[in-house]
């Protein structure tokens, strides 16, 4: 097995989950389309820093953005759609 192309498979995975993490949470109205992008200005940042990567629910909550209700939610919404 070819590790980095593993490795491309699983970031690829992680973004699209990343992606429709956010676009069901502004759907639902949890976070405004504003707030979704500062929080992944803020994982690129992180991933650019070399900083361990933080997923977009992550980086709402510690921002008082959304709350682990409404991340149960977008997650059980997202489990849906795989």
């Amino acid at each position: 097995m070819d590790l980095p192309n593993r490795e491309k498979c699983d970031d690829d995975v992680t973004s699209d989950l990343c992606r429709r993490f956010g676009s069901i949470a502004v759907k639902k109205g949890f976070v405004t389309i504003e707030e979704l992008n500062a929080a992944v200005m803020e994982q690129i940042d992180d991933d650019a820093r070399g900083c361990e990567h933080r997923l977009l629910g992550s980086i709402l909550y510690d921002r008082g953005m959304i709350t682990e209700h409404q991340i149960e939610a977008v997650l059980l919404e997202l489990k849906k759609t795989l």
